[in-house]
């Protein structure tokens, strides 16, 4: 999983190519759509480069995407567990509406193969309870 930086350096590793912005994305509000779903993101951002879309390797998939100006936002590997947004997902301006990400994560790295296959409007944070003291526990393990 690639965030940010490891977004452009997941994208270069496999052949794609970067370029500066016009205009460089910073602060939160940027809007972001999940290509998978259709649900567009509240994301927070801090970044000048982006991958560019010509020549985007075959290997790669394009996840998401800016809405503002149509830049790549996230990919995934076709062939490789791997995948990558270029915003802070971490960040939470949405305040949570891309913490799915962290829920592929995990499913990725138990070897699931439809890692991103989630419904989001179900399991943003279905399970998650934040404790006061700031760890995070799911509701099984309160149980």
């Amino acid at each position: 999983m690639g965030i940010c930086l490891g977004h452009q350096i997941l994208g270069l590793a496999c052949g794609a190519r970067t370029g500066r912005l016009p205009f460089g994305h910073h602060g939160c509000n940027h809007p972001v759509k999940d290509l998978a779903s259709g649900c567009v993101e509240i994301t927070s951002q801090n970044h000048n480069f982006a991958i560019l879309p010509d020549g985007l390797p075959e290997c790669l998939e394009v996840t998401h995407v800016n809405l503002n100006d149509r830049t790549i936002e996230g990919v995934r590997h076709k062939n490789a567990p791997a995948f990558s947004v270029q915003y802070h997902p971490e960040a939470n301006p949405g305040p949570t509406d891309a913490h799915y990400l962290f829920t592929a994560f995990t499913r990725l790295m138990d070897g699931e193969e439809n890692y991103l296959d989630i419904d989001t409007a179900k399991d943003r944070l279905q399970g998650w309870n934040f404790a006061d003291e700031g760890s995070a526990t799911t509701e099984t393990e309160e149980n």
